[in-house]
């Protein structure tokens, strides 16, 4: 029996598409959502105008797919190319994935990560990476049940902000 207050009720199958410039305000939400849950919102500055002119400008330099449900985005997955030079092949990187806590559970996450992994596939890429936080069990858990390696060995390295200035100035 489905509870009254239960988010999957009457609902329609997810539907998955890329992302279009009218999301753009919505995807900067859904990123807002994820630094809060990241305990990170002091670092975003991303603006719709900002979001639109990378995924959608002359030059993209990254794709979005949305997750709908009943017409209501429900989550989105944020990624762009790279390329290993020990494959000598193309990679797909999962820069953001993130679902909405009402639509948790109901298998929107597997789905935007499969389509990715799928997309990985059709592009000819080598690899599907992406980073997660250590404290995150939950999600290393889920990755981890989905078939992916958590690599121990490696760490991120980042330069931004005035720190990057710097750098490039040297």
């Amino acid at each position: 029996m489905t509870e009254p207050d239960d988010p999957s009720r009457g609902r329609a199958a997810p539907i998955l598409r890329p992302a279009a410039a009218a999301d753009a305000p919505v995807l900067v939400e859904l990123i807002r959502e994820l630094a809060v849950f990241e305990h990170l919102e002091h670092l975003v500055e991303v603006t719709p105008q900002s979001l639109a002119a990378q995924l959608f400008g002359a030059r993209p330099v990254a794709e979005a797919i949305v997750a709908e449900v009943d017409g209501a985005v429900a989550g989105f997955a944020l990624f762009f190319g790279n390329f290993s030079t020990f494959l000598g092949r193309p990679g797909l990187y999962l820069e953001d994935l993130y679902v909405r806590p009402a639509w948790r559970g109901q298998g929107l996450g597997k789905a935007l990560l499969q389509h990715l992994g799928a997309l990985a596939v059709e592009r000819g890429c080598g690899r599907f990476e992406w980073s997660v936080l250590d404290w995150n069990a939950n999600a290393i858990a889920f990755y981890e049940g989905m078939g992916a390696t958590v690599l121990p060995d490696w760490r991120i390295c980042r330069v931004s902000g005035e720190a990057l200035q710097r750098f490039a100035a040297r």
